[in-house]
């Protein structure tokens, strides 16, 4: 690789390092480790073959996906981890409400399978279409669908919290998590 290529290797690298490492912590259920080794792992793949790609940014996303695929496809019999529930008031007076609605968001992807989870992210946080997502992912439309269907079920299920909330004075009700309420969580 030629110091040109390698200099816009690191300029993109410390550009993107963050959004990338957001996108990685979401796709891993918030485990700061496995993100990190994720946004690596990518960014080594696209490294190799920095020369030939025209899209970095594509590339190492999709790079991630995948290799997320690949992980929870290794793991299919897992335990799923346990978490606390975050506190009722969600329409705290002092301004915290859309940091806890983030932090709840969270913790209820954490809850899911990394499958569900990753079609979620790449929905509704990456606001990928279901033939993008079917693409990344490697699989068909319709298993997009019915795994957003399912996924955004057991959401519900397992995060009741998130569901309709009283409004705070000056506030609308609150019902999470739909598609366009988890567009807002990312924020």
């Amino acid at each position: 690789m030629d110091p040109q290529d390698t200099e816009r290797f690191r300029d993109f690298v410390d550009v993107r390092w963050s959004a990338l490492l957001r996108l990685a912590n979401l796709l891993t259920g918030g485990d700061r480790h496995e993100a990190e080794d994720l946004v690596q792992i990518a960014l080594m793949k696209a490294l190799g073959r920095w020369r030939h790609i025209e899209d970095p940014e594509g590339y190492v996303r999709k790079v991630m996906y995948r290799h997320q695929v690949s992980r929870w496809r290794l793991r299919r019999p897992h335990r799923e981890a346990t978490f606390a529930v975050p506190p009722e008031n969600f329409g705290a007076a002092d301004g915290t409400s859309a940091a806890d609605l983030r932090i709840t968001v969270g913790q209820a992807l954490a809850r899911l399978t990394p499958r569900q989870r990753t079609v979620l992210v790449l929905r509704y946080f990456e606001d990928l279409s279901e033939t993008e997502v079917a693409s990344a992912l490697g699989c068909s439309v319709g298993t997009v669908r019915s795994t957003t269907h399912r996924s955004l079920a057991r959401l519900r299920r397992l995060a009741p919290e998130l569901g309709p909330a009283a409004p705070v004075a000056g506030e609308p009700a609150r019902t999470v998590p739909t598609g366009k309420a988890m567009k807002g969580a990312r924020t």
